[in-house]
């Protein structure tokens, strides 16, 4: 994993205008806000305390750019880097966190259909890897494997739901696929996010459970959206499978939720334009030799952005420290590991990278929630640590 998490694969392709917000740990200080560049690491402390803070600035890539040549150097990035992978860290020596902090972590779910119709297919298996295939071919049968041109909310969806009732396959999944209402949840709590280099962690108790490569939307408490990041997802199907209800076990577990290595923040030359065309890539690199490869197109997906994080915040609901939203993923894993008709699932050291060229690499070790490090640095904490530094 360390070989990864080096400048060329780590940073955007156009590193050099692109304004890349991370939180380095320091030891002595604990987390720091920093301006990353390709030469070097720099202290934005002066500017905001935390991240959730620099978003809630009306136009924060104009007050960055407007401090950069001000700012305390604290490393160069190269060597950042090499200690962020956790397997090799110094902790003396600074290292990359998620680069989000006070805000929730909220996600949507079936935003695209592929990963709509392999959500049916955990529900109608129960979560028994052994019964997706058999259950794929029913269901794509019965309502086709192209519903890309069903808008969610539309008439059609209506209509389609009301074929779908009267055929006894209409499923939760369907409803929040391309019904009105888009499903919102909270994936993981606020600082409990891994950043790249880390260790992501699958329950021990699951055996049917896979990746998902998403971009995250930053957005503040205004609903603005003021930049995205690289985000895994790790989902355990059979869980989530079995019953909707263990939504929360099967998404929100210890270092279950990676997002890095960095936000970006929106500018000239990156804009929510650039989101909405992105083409994300992963690999999953197996102990054994196994290898993976996949990718999510957001021109494929069945919302918006903008009406993703419109469902998440409003007069319904307020996040007084903003969000980070994962967008979803039509990443569904279907080729086999373990035998014929098992599909795909994790083992332990698995090494995941999701990277798209404006945004760099996330990269991951897959190792068990019991044995990945134990979340211990909370809202308290971080407290503590703004107040040592005088930055309360």
């Amino acid at each position: 994993m360390k070989n990864a998490l080096n400048l060329s694969l780590s940073l955007p392709t156009d590193a050099a205008d692109a304004l890349l917000i991370g939180r380095v740990w320091l030891e002595g200080s604990g987390p720091v806000l920093a301006l990353v560049r390709a030469d070097a690491v720099f202290d934005l402390s002066s500017l905001a305390p935390t991240a959730s803070q620099l978003l809630e600035l009306p136009d924060p890539a104009l007050a960055v750019r407007a401090a950069a040549s001000s700012l305390p150097r604290l490393a160069d990035t190269a060597a950042v880097l090499a200690n962020t992978a956790q397997d090799a860290r110094d902790p003396a020596l600074p290292w990359l966190l998620a680069p989000c902090d006070l805000q929730a972590i909220k996600a949507a779910g079936v935003t695209f259909v592929a990963s709509m119709l392999e959500r049916v297919i955990e529900e109608q298996a129960r979560g028994d890897a052994s019964k997706a295939e058999s259950v794929r071919r029913a269901v794509v049968g019965v309502i086709g494997d192209n519903l890309s041109r069903i808008r969610p909310g539309s008439p059609e969806a209506a209509r389609l739901k009301e074929v779908l009732i009267a055929q006894g396959v209409w499923s939760q999944y369907l409803e929040v696929g391309i019904g009105p209402d888009a499903e919102i949840f909270t994936k993981s709590q606020p600082l409990s996010a891994v950043g790249t280099g880390a260790e992501v962690g699958i329950h021990p108790h699951s055996h049917w459970n896979n990746p998902e490569p998403e971009i995250v939307l930053a957005v503040n408490s205004r609903g603005e959206v003021q930049g995205a990041a690289l985000g895994n997802d790790v989902n355990l199907r059979d869980f989530e499978g079995r019953s909707a209800l263990l939504l929360g076990k099967a998404k929100d577990n210890n270092a279950s939720c990676a997002i890095g290595p960095f936000i970006r923040l929106f500018d000239a030359h990156f804009t929510l334009d650039h989101v909405r065309r992105c083409d994300l890539s992963m690999t999953v690199s197996g102990p054994e030799g196994f290898e993976m490869k996949g990718g999510s197109s957001l021109s494929q997906i069945s919302r918006d952005p903008l009406d993703l994080v419109a469902q998440a915040i409003g007069a319904n609901h307020q996040y007084p420290d903003g969000f980070m939203l994962f967008l979803g993923t039509m990443f569904a894993p279907t080729q086999d590991r373990h035998g014929p008709g098992q599909g795909f699932t994790h083992v332990v050291g698995d090494v995941v990278t999701v990277s798209t060229p404006q945004l760099g690499s996330l990269v991951n070790r897959v190792t068990t929630s019991d044995k990945a490090a134990p979340w211990t640095f909370g809202i308290s904490a971080l407290m503590q640590s703004l107040a040592r530094r005088g930055l309360l």
